[in-house]
């Protein structure tokens, strides 16, 4: 575990006339540290708890914890980097994320995927819509990040 992500170049993309609901996939492992936290915080998401150690204890966190958008960042670093193996990439047409638990110092991220639905689109034969459920979890299980989307997915070309 280190704080880079080997690439799955070993994974099959799936296009949509592979996947079946209950399909689950899993990413590498990321090793986050505090440096790294510190750098997205002061960068995109200044906030005491996530620069300074003396004012987290004081805050809901407690301690020192990562911006919730690091954590989206990093998930979707790991769904691009293997965790999630799409054909024509991982395409958004919306979703909903939580973040029951904080992201810490020294925790190692894993994103664990699951495919909920598939439809086909009737108006774009060469695509359709897939929902995916993704938890973000660290070394012992924890769930940092809850996510559902809709994700556009292309069919095998003919």
């Amino acid at each position: 575990m280190n704080a880079t992500i080997s690439e799955s170049s070993s994974a099959t993309m799936r296009y949509l006339d592979d996947l079946q609901a209950g399909d689950r996939f899993a990413s590498a492992d990321y090793l986050l540290d505090e440096a790294q936290i510190k750098a997205f915080a002061l960068q995109f998401d200044p906030q005491p708890f996530h620069l300074d150690h003396e004012a987290a204890k004081d805050s809901l966190f407690g301690g020192l914890a990562a911006s919730g958008w690091h954590t989206a960042a990093l998930t979707m670093r790991l769904l691009v980097g293997g965790g999630l193996p799409l054909a024509g990439g991982i395409i958004g047409a919306g979703g909903e994320i939580s973040w029951p638990q904080p992201t810490r110092p020294g925790d190692v991220l894993r994103v664990e995927s699951e495919v909920l639905s598939i439809t086909p689109s009737r108006s774009r034969p060469e695509r359709g819509m897939v929902v995916v459920r993704s938890e973000t979890r660290n070394q012992h299980g924890d769930v940092l990040q809850q996510s559902v989307y809709k994700l556009v997915v292309p069919r095998r070309p003919q």
